[in-house]
């Protein structure tokens, strides 16, 4: 009972700071990140180590400074979820600039895979993407531990357009199903679940346990991919959404070599913007067989 009075009373407190400018907004996220880094220590060391990990020619010092940047980063997304759950479509409308041609699933002969990377602004491209164009759309779901925060998840993240939600447990069936039937597929490829139907494959020159499920239903079932990465700008400046193409000849049929390209191609975006990508998550958990965790 106290957890979920307590998510009410976040929930209530993320509609109230919406009504905020998006400055002030943005400089309360970032006292929230610099807070976090502070007491989130676990989290803390995961994000030294992934930065560590991916780019050994900086010194401790610079990736400190790019570890609380992070933060910050990771503030602002916090408290601005608020904004994308509870403001108007026009504000919003106002505040998401899209570059590139949003509206490729319309105008797609083939179904689209929206292939979107864990950077901080990751729930402004749902909103910037159903604002701007009719196709419905499916996305997996991690089912949250608390009801009354996992129903405002989904409720925020089906506020426009016609978007549905598949339970991760429910498998790929029900996803198929709807791609059949024209929707396009939010698909987040970037996230460690362990090695069945994964392969190592480099990501920073890192092994790392990659998911082959994207190459396999976009070849499988004649799908144009579309990567998709949104940006928080600094201060007042809202967002952008950007609509990249796949890898040339992406899918090749070859999943591992489709895992690489997607793998080097989400590399050089990081490297453009590091600081917004999610470090905090544990993306090399899983290990190839007698290796140690980096974790540990």
């Amino acid at each position: 009972m106290g957890a979920r009075i307590g998510a009410r009373l976040a929930i209530g407190l993320l509609w109230l700071l919406h009504f905020l400018p998006l400055r002030l907004l943005a400089a309360l996220g970032q006292g929230l990140g610099s807070l976090l880094w502070l007491m989130a220590k676990s989290r803390r060391r995961i994000a030294l180590r992934n930065l560590e990990l991916c780019f050994p020619e900086k010194s401790p010092a610079e990736r400190e400074q790019l570890a609380r940047e992070h933060f910050g980063w990771m503030g602002r997304s916090i408290l601005e979820r608020g904004l994308l759950w509870f403001a108007s479509p026009e504000r919003l409308r106002r505040l998401i600039r899209i570059k590139g041609d949003i509206k490729v699933a319309e105008n797609s002969a083939a179904p689209v895979m929206w292939w979107v990377p864990h950077f901080a602004g990751l729930d402004v491209v749902g909103n910037g993407l159903m604002l701007n164009q009719q196709t419905p759309g499916v996305f997996v779901y991690q089912r949250q531990s608390n009801p009354v925060f996992d129903a405002q998840m989904l409720a925020g993240r089906s506020r426009f357009g016609v978007t549905t939600s598949v339970i991760r447990e429910e498998g790929i069936r029900p996803v198929l199903r709807l791609i059949r039937e024209g929707y396009a597929f939010f698909n987040l490829p970037d996230m460690d679940f362990g090695r069945k139907d994964s392969a190592f494959v480099p990501f920073f020159g890192v092994p790392t346990c990659t998911l082959l499920a994207p190459g396999k239903i976009a070849s499988s079932m004649g799908m144009l991919v579309v990567p998709l990465v949104a940006t928080m700008l600094p201060g007042g400046q809202g967002y952008q959404v950007e609509v990249w193409q796949a890898p040339p000849g992406y899918p090749s049929g070859d999943l591992e070599v489709d895992a690489q390209q997607m793998n080097a191609w989400l590399e050089a975006r990081i490297r453009e913007n590091p600081a917004q990508y999610l470090w905090v998550h544990k993306r090399f958990k899983t290990r190839p067989e007698g290796e140690a965790s980096f974790y540990r």
